[in-house]
């Protein structure tokens, strides 16, 4: 089965967030179960700068404004179609979305625009030789798509939306409308017309086949008023339609057993070894030396995570006896509000503002909880990622955290099945009691090694997930057949 994949980030390639995880992580996982995955993604200098020899498989005179062409690449374990339109894509720093200040870049309806046009080409048959049987976008950079396909020449070819944070939705003003190359009957109700303007991941989910989103708690959260982003009524239209599919993640690159960010490796045999991680951790943040808990936060600093919350019960937690080391960047403010706990509280509270994907791994490695305190969470990975490393995860009961830890309360541990700590409603004390109640675990080291052990053995791999993508697919081309 081919399978075209739409994202505007793909990991080892750029990285902003958890889409990219997914998008780099699913063809490979898709491989052994009789899909083969190519996935469209632009070139971003980092990507055009990770291949040399080049050969257009499809060309544009003129794009968008400019000309572009389409290179079929292999990268590492993955076919590529890179989207090569330097006036669109050939921009400084500052991420895939942004100038080197952080600001968007004004014409981002144009460059997803135009990534979505050569999808919807690609999904029609211009490239000799392939013509995929599913096509699969990611996220509203790459909704639009399924605009072009439904509009144009593959609307018969099965499609797959996944949202992965409904949160962003590319809503852009009606006056772009013209310049998108859609037929007139496009701007309305039923297709990217989206409170008088045009809406990406709108479009994306009027006219998918089937929509997915990255957790099952998360499909049905979105379909609420609270969480649903203005969308709601459009996903309750759709609901037969809606999947929940929890992420996996790359086991073979978080695997504390041959981690080569680690200080020390380890598997759930032998958890001593957690200590000379702990010792870096205390040397990088900067953090007094005692057998008190490390609690981490590897996270966006911004209002959806919960990061205004925790900077208000920093004194809390540190009044109950743990340390805490925070990597992240995001609204300045949050930034602020923890460097000046740090040095608040110094020895006991360390902050490092940015992102550093190797101390990351280390702080999973070396740290005993991972705090994800997200006021909604459509999937998450950290969580993921700390069961594999028994850094023990505390949650909120929200999207994909609610799916994929099983809190410590008392039926649990006596069952011997919990692998982390839950707490709701998502407010600063229900937070702090969630960490007493981890302090009160950690005091017990019987309890805890258990809790580390049993999120250890958690199958957090595509495995599953992949195979349920596959179900999806087959299901969708049964459809067409019909």
């Amino acid at each position: 089965m081919q399978v075209l994949s739409v994202a505007s980030e793909i990991f080892p390639l750029v990285k902003t967030g958890g889409l990219a995880d997914v998008a780099g992580a699913l063809p490979i996982a898709l491989a052994g179960k009789g899909v083969a995955m190519r996935s469209l993604l632009p070139g971003y200098p980092v990507v055009m700068e990770a291949f040399r020899k080049r050969k257009a498989v499809l060309q544009y005179p003129s794009l968008h404004g400019g000309k572009a062409a389409v290179h079929a690449v292999r990268i590492g374990d993955l076919d590529l179609f890179v989207l090569d339109a330097p006036h669109l894509f050939n921009r400084p720093g500052g991420g895939p979305y942004g100038d080197p200040a952080g600001r968007d870049w004004p014409d981002n309806w144009r460059r997803f625009a135009a990534l979505s046009q050569v999808g919807g080409d690609i999904a029609a048959g211009a490239i000799a030789g392939y013509r995929p049987d599913v096509v699969h976008a990611h996220d509203w950079q790459a909704a639009m798509t399924l605009a072009y396909m439904r509009y144009g020449k593959a609307v018969a070819t099965p499609t797959v939306m996944t949202v992965h944070n409904l949160a962003f939705q590319g809503q852009f003003g009606a006056g772009v409308f013209g310049e998108l190359g859609l037929p007139a009957e496009a701007m309305t109700v039923d297709g990217v017309e989206y409170y008088g303007g045009v809406g990406f991941l709108k479009a994306g989910l009027q006219a998918a086949w089937a929509i997915t989103t990255v957790s099952p708690t998360y499909a049905q959260e979105i379909r609420s008023p609270e969480f649903g982003m203005g969308l709601d009524g459009l996903i309750n239209m759709r609901a037969d339609d809606l999947y929940g599919i929890v992420n996996g993640i790359d086991t073979d690159i978080w695997d504390p057993a041959k981690d080569r960010h680690l200080a020390a490796t380890y598997d759930a045999a032998d958890l001593t070894l957690r200590r000379r991680n702990r010792a870096a951790i205390e040397e990088r943040f900067n953090l007094e030396r005692d057998e008190s808990p490390i609690i981490c936060v590897v996270s966006r600093l911004t209002w959806q995570k919960g990061m205004d919350m925790l900077a208000g019960a920093v004194d809390g937690i540190v009044s109950a006896g743990a340390r805490l080391a925070v990597l992240g960047s995001g609204d300045p403010g949050l930034e602020g509000a923890l460097l000046a706990a740090a040095a608040r509280h110094r020895g006991r509270v360390g902050t490092l503002i940015g992102y550093d994907e190797a101390l990351s791994h280390l702080m999973q490695g070396g740290c005993d909880a991972i705090l994800v305190p997200s006021r909604f969470e459509p999937c998450g990975l950290t969580q993921l990622y700390g069961l594999r490393y028994g850094c023990v995860p505390v949650v909120a009961r929200t999207g994909g955290l609610a799916d994929t830890i099983i809190d410590a309360n008392e039926a649990a541990l006596s069952a011997g099945v919990a692998t982390g700590f839950q707490f709701t409603p998502n407010s600063g004390d229900a937070l702090l009691h969630a960490l007493h109640r981890v302090m009160r675990a950690h005091g017990n080291a019987e309890v805890w090694s258990s809790i580390q052990r049993q999120g250890m053995k958690a199958d957090v791999s595509w495995n599953r997930s992949a195979e349920r993508y596959v179900e999806l697919y087959r299901l969708l081309l049964s459809r067409k057949v019909a």
